[in-house]
């Protein structure tokens, strides 16, 4: 397609073929690219990584549900976000899907517009996750280069604490904590402390996850209904 005005990606999955025709149609008339699956596994097998991109989810197919898929990209920690679309589903099952993080639940039949404002609030939420990431990234790079003393400076920097403060919870003369402390915003590449925290944050002011390396995914594991 022409990725001109292009919006998103989305994977469809849903055993039904008149209903992946009739939403795919509609939604790549609409800018959206469509990656087309009768089923979990084929999803898991051949779809491509794509940001921004939302998984739209029948959640009642054969050998497998819905929400058999969503547990195990959550266990590979896959963040791509989910909207469910059922024609019957169980309240504890919508209450257990939206939980676990789907943006929306929607009921078959459901009207194209309602359909459309779910995928382009799970795209923003999908742009803003990979934006984070990136960012943590890159702080988690910078991070490695640090000296064990300058990470665990750093670590009492993020969360607050000044000089003085450093140098009574580790032991150090007020000195050297001011020492490590300019070598620590050298090597993340930050003029003054404020830029330290914008690196080492994100949006909501939480702490970006830059102390450990990023967890791999695993093989696939699917269980039934």
């Amino acid at each position: 397609m022409n990725f001109e005005g292009f919006k998103g990606h989305i994977y469809l999955i849903d055993d039904d073929p008149s209903i992946r025709r009739s939403l795919a149609f509609s939604l790549s008339s609409l800018r959206y690219s469509i990656q087309s699956f009768e089923n979990p596994q084929a999803f898991l097998k051949d779809s491509l990584p794509i940001s921004p991109a939302v998984i739209l989810l029948d959640n009642r197919m054969p050998e497998t549900s819905g929400l058999s898929l969503q547990n195990e990209l959550i266990r590979q920690a896959r963040k791509t976000p989910i909207i469910f679309i059922s024609g019957e589903s169980k309240p504890a099952e919508i209450i257990e899907a939206l939980k676990k993080g789907a943006v929306d639940f929607l009921l078959k039949p459901f009207g194209l517009h309602e359909l459309v404002h779910a995928i382009d609030l799970a795209l923003q939420k999908d742009k803003t996750s990979l934006e984070q990431s990136v960012k943590a990234e890159k702080a988690r790079q910078r991070f490695c280069s640090l000296t064990d003393k300058e990470r665990e400076i750093c670590g009492w920097m993020i969360k607050g604490f000044g000089n003085k403060e450093i140098a009574n919870l580790n032991g150090s003369a007020a000195s050297t904590v001011k020492l490590h402390r300019s070598r620590v915003l050298e090597k993340m590449g930050c003029n003054s402390l404020s830029e330290l925290l914008d690196l080492a944050m994100d949006g909501d002011r939480r702490i970006l996850n830059i102390f450990e390396p990023p967890r791999s995914a695993t093989a696939p594991r699917l269980t039934g209904q």
